[in-house]
């Protein structure tokens, strides 16, 4: 079967632009103000979109428009590779000024763990930006916006191409203002794991899937000590939350000994129990390049710094 060529010729982009803008605006006025166009050029590239596409796309009253069911399903398709279009040329003209790394992570890595580090890798390299997005929500590794990513997730699972930076261990630790009340016996003992019933326990109220394994649940488990219960309960939604709370002497956290190293080495938080109480966790810290960073030279010297403060990491947690 001859199929006609002018089904499989490729749409021009203008009409696209001004068919998308015309779906957000729900106007044709709206349009072609934010294109810098007439009302009327708009409509004519509308008209010959759907001409093309041999289907209207919008339903037109006399104050408003309304998509189509055609409009709708070109629309779903359309709306995330305009986004990905204008991202990569920003990245490219940004590129032309200055290099820039711009990198997606989690807001308790970024927080504990990156930004204490990062002035690190500027005084390095004083010709490269860095853009970081912290969040918990996993990012596609072909996002045009992003170079690089840092996944925590389970061993052997880690993403095409990616580098481990340190495994997962976690550690009860509290600040020095409760070690100093325990001391003087104003506030309850932390001598051994049974003293944690007198105590508040930070938890992470969390439904990521490494939650089993960094609970309170799953460490008193570990240890034997599957129903005690502490004084009260203190729920927070990050990691780094927890650690400001066990800074302000609110209660004992389950720490995670590669993101506080840091802060354990120079004596604001302390592990009660010693090192000996500590318990491995299934999961890890990866970097991994994107689809758009993979080939860049400013990416690959990021990368390397941040393996490289990572070595120093598993040094300092006994990992190494």
């Amino acid at each position: 079967m001859r199929i006609n060529p002018l089904r499989s010729r490729p749409l021009a982009i203008g009409p696209l632009r001004a068919f998308e803008a015309v779906a957000r605006l729900s106007s044709f006025r709206a349009a072609g103000d934010e294109l810098f166009l007439t009302q009327s050029a708009i409509s004519r590239q509308i008209r010959a979109l759907e001409d093309e596409l041999g289907a209207p796309l919008f339903n037109r009253g006399t104050r408003h428009v309304e998509l189509t069911a055609a409009g709708h399903t070109l629309l779903r398709a359309l709306a995330p590779l305009l986004a990905r279009l204008d991202g990569t040329v920003r990245q490219i003209r940004s590129a032309r000024a200055r290099q820039r790394v711009s990198l997606s992570t989690l807001a308790s890595f970024a927080s504990l763990w990156l930004l204490p580090r990062l002035q690190d890798f500027q005084r390095r390299h004083l010709d490269i930006d860095i853009r970081i997005s912290a969040s918990d929500n996993l990012v596609d590794l072909d996002d045009a916006e992003l170079d690089l990513v840092i996944r925590h997730c389970r061993d052997g699972t880690a993403p095409a191409g990616a580098r481990k930076l340190f495994g997962e261990v976690v550690t009860p630790a509290i600040g020095t203002a409760l070690q100093a009340l325990a001391a003087r016996g104003e506030a309850p003992p932390l001598l051994q794991p049974d003293d944690l019933a007198g105590h508040t326990l930070l938890e992470e109220d969390d439904h990521h899937p490494a939650s089993a394994f960094l609970s309170w649940r799953h460490w008193l488990q570990q240890h034997g000590l599957p129903g005690l219960e502490p004084a009260r309960w203190l729920y927070l939604n990050f990691t780094y939350q927890q650690v400001q709370a066990a800074l302000a002497g609110q209660g004992v956290t389950l720490a995670r000994v590669g993101l506080v190293a840091d802060a354990l080495q120079r004596g604001e938080l302390v592990e009660p129990f010693g090192p000996g109480m500590r318990v491995p966790v299934p999961w890890a810290y990866w970097v991994a390049p994107t689809t758009e960073g993979a080939h860049r030279p400013e990416v690959q010297r990021f990368v390397d710094w941040v393996c490289e403060q990572a070595a120093q990491t598993r040094l300092a947690t006994g990992e190494a």
